[in-house]
């Protein structure tokens, strides 16, 4: 039995057949899909505002012209199995496991990933991990990105990492390759939240959680640039979206990439490379962090996988083309 956790943002605007009712009679008939206990619960816990406010009052009276959002998590006990799929094990003694992470690896079974995922191969390769939240993992990486992932293989274990993580000690740093060429590194910070409309995707919203990005140029091309970026929080989807947010969103990222577009000019082939690439170019290429026991600073890297490796040189083929070795 694994402990899975999912988190809840909700948002809508009351009307005015909303005037004079409680938060607690609005908040149910605008999100039917949960139980009156259940709102009910999360307003006395303070993860209901209005009007940006956080309001703990269930008979508050609401006027027909607010705003109210929900931000809450949900943790029920599901049972999963263990399945035996191959991992790419980085690092592991008895108290973490450090995983190189392909792409089209889910890390948490859900809607659509039942099994088959990071989660179920923990539980064979770890029997014991089903004792530990979410079966040790600490943090995720999309479906899509590559890279390096940490799993606690016990509860002090996670708790420490856990710790480090809210405390942004844990350092994680990134690669990847990005639309149109950027002059210089920078640093994008911008909240992020659930998008209004499309609940899969996230968003720059004011009313968002703080989200800090770092980011320097490793090579610019005459249409695209390689990226190193470290994340100072680690908001779902947030290089993703804060790269989208300064106008130079991912090479093959579905969700927030955009309309696609070729660069004028591009060969056959480079398009074809381009078309060809079906998933956000990212991946997390090196990770650091104390050790739960022993306290000793650790760092791990993690190369690039092939198709970056190939859609990079394909890149740097495409602006040598046209005479420009060095921007």
């Amino acid at each position: 039995m694994v402990q899975q956790s999912s988190q809840v943002s909700l948002a809508a605007q009351t009307d005015y057949q909303h005037f004079g009712l409680r938060l607690d009679q609005v908040v149910a008939d605008l999100f039917p899909e949960y139980s009156r206990s259940k709102l009910k619960e999360w307003i006395l816990g303070g993860n209901v505002t209005v009007n940006g406010e956080v309001c703990k009052v269930p008979r508050q009276k609401m006027t027909g012209d607010e705003s109210i959002a929900v931000e809450a998590e949900i943790t029920q006990q599901v049972a999963h199995s263990a399945q035996d799929i191959e991992l790419d094990i980085v690092f592991e003694d008895e108290h973490i496991l450090i995983i190189n992470k392909p792409a089209d690896l889910v890390v948490h079974p859900g809607a659509g990933n039942r099994d088959g995922t990071l989660l179920n191969a923990l539980l064979a390769h770890v029997p014991d991990i089903d004792k530990v939240p979410r079966a040790g993992i600490v943090h995720r990486l999309d479906k899509d990105t590559t890279g390096l992932m940490v799993v606690a293989k016990t509860i002090p274990a996670q708790t420490h990492l856990v710790e480090q993580l809210q405390s942004r000690v844990m350092s994680r740093e990134y690669e990847a390759l990005a639309l149109g060429t950027m002059v210089a590194g920078g640093v994008v910070d911008a909240p992020i939240g659930r998008h209004q409309t499309k609940r899969t995707h996230m968003a720059v919203r004011e009313q968002g959680k703080p989200a800090v990005t770092h980011y320097r140029v490793i090579e610019k091309f005459r249409a695209h640039t390689h990226l190193r970026l470290k994340l100072e929080t680690g908001r779902t989807h947030q290089i993703r979206v804060h790269m989208a947010h300064i106008k130079h969103p991912l090479v093959g990222d579905p969700a927030y990439g955009g309309r696609w577009r070729l660069p004028k000019g591009a060969s056959e082939e480079f398009a074809d490379m381009l078309r060809s690439f079906r998933r956000q170019a990212l991946h997390a290429a090196q990770l650091s962090l104390y050790h739960p026991e022993s306290e000793e600073w650790l760092s791990w890297q993690a190369p690039l996988p092939e198709d970056m490796v190939e859609l990079i040189e394909a890149t740097r083929a495409d602006t040598q083309q046209y005479g420009l070795d060095e921007l």
